[in-house]
């Protein structure tokens, strides 16, 4: 059943796709281009509400534990409702944070709350007071995540659709039913509307789709590793390591310039690798590459040990590091450990 609703989610997602161009297009929900925008004609937008309202349909079928559905139903609808105001009057980044925080504050209340880490040795972290401001901040930071990567065709839908592979698939070995059932219909429902957003695009997520898709993403990934070991913790953030990781460095970046962190620009990963010369499609396809090696680190550490847990992790720190001097992403002249290797090299020469 949990198979045969995936792709019934993908069809439904197929076919409304279409209608739901349309009908942006009737009320003027369009992505204008600009300086900073990479697309050079107007776009309809509101893509996600084929992706959630195919999800919904899913839902409906498999009816998982009501427990978890009902806050999540509701506070998914204030996202999406969020994302679409957003999508057609561009409304200001503190109602858009104020509907994100209502809507995890629903699920906060609906029982999603990491209360203590298991750490190495058998040590327990209890989180206390800081377990619901921690649990928000997961929330509405994955949130935004998925949100920032929204810059290119197919970009946010194929990354989101390679988390929710990893996730769902854990899920099934993990036989967490819940997180199944909502990654698996929720993946459907992506790929299908990926059909018509792959470049060259016809239609845009919008805030609709990056949202929804950032909250789905941030709970089920919640609940399918809380409480449990500190690598275990860091399973769900390994596997968003693309959007966390650009994320992060985005607000590094605005720090270093002295610009608010809500500031716009064109420094994020797939503007910084079509600088180096990537097409459009193949930054997608590079970027695609890259998740699917976070996700399949964090398969790794679910099934390995403590000190293969840290070499792995270890791995991805200088991965990362290495990615970022690169490409640029915090500024095209920090690259330290690149400078170090390059100063190694000539003194070796000498």
């Amino acid at each position: 059943m949990l198979y045969l609703t995936l792709l019934i989610c993908f069809l439904s997602s197929v076919i409304l796709t279409p209608i739901i161009k349309k009908f942006a297009i009737r009320i003027g929900a369009t992505d204008q281009p600009n300086q900073r925008k990479v697309h050079t004609k107007v776009m309809p937008r509101l893509g996600g509400l084929a992706i959630y309202i195919s999800s919904m349909i899913g839902f409906y079928i498999l009816q998982p534990d009501q427990q978890y559905m009902i806050p999540l139903l509701a506070a998914g609808t204030i996202i999406v409702a969020t994302g679409f105001f957003d999508d057609i009057f561009e409304i200001s980044p503190k109602v858009k944070l104020l509907g994100q925080v209502v809507a995890a504050g629903i699920m906060i209340h609906g029982g999603v709350v990491v209360h203590f880490i298991n750490l190495p040795f058998d040590l327990r972290l209890d989180l206390g007071y800081l377990s619901i401001p921690i649990t928000l901040i997961w929330i509405i930071g994955v949130t935004n995540a998925i949100n920032l990567i929204d810059g290119l065709d197919g970009l946010a839908a194929g990354v989101s659709s390679i988390v929710l592979i990893t996730i769902s698939t854990m899920a099934i070995v993990n036989g967490n039913a819940f997180v199944m059932a909502v990654g698996f219909t929720v993946l459907g429902s992506t790929i299908g509307f990926l059909v018509y957003n792959f470049n060259p695009a016809k239609i845009f997520m919008g805030d609709t789709g990056s949202l929804y898709l950032g909250f789905i993403i941030s709970i089920i990934s919640l609940l399918g590793f809380k409480n449990i070991t500190l690598f275990s913790l860091l399973v769900p953030v390994i596997i968003l390591g693309v959007p966390i990781s650009d994320t992060l460095f985005a607000i590094v970046r605005r720090i270093v310039k002295k610009k608010p962190l809500s500031a716009p620009d064109k420094s994020h990963l797939h503007h910084c690798l079509q600088r180096l010369g990537f097409s459009h499609k193949t930054t997608v396809l590079i970027i695609y590459a890259m998740s699917a090696i976070f996700g399949l680190a964090a398969v790794m550490i679910e099934s390995t040990t403590l000190w293969g847990s840290l070499l792995i992790v270890g791995i991805l720190l200088i991965f990362i590091e290495l990615v970022v001097e690169v490409v640029g992403l915090v500024d095209s002249n920090y690259r330290p450990v690149l400078n170090f290797f390059s100063r190694v090299t000539n003194a070796r020469k000498i």
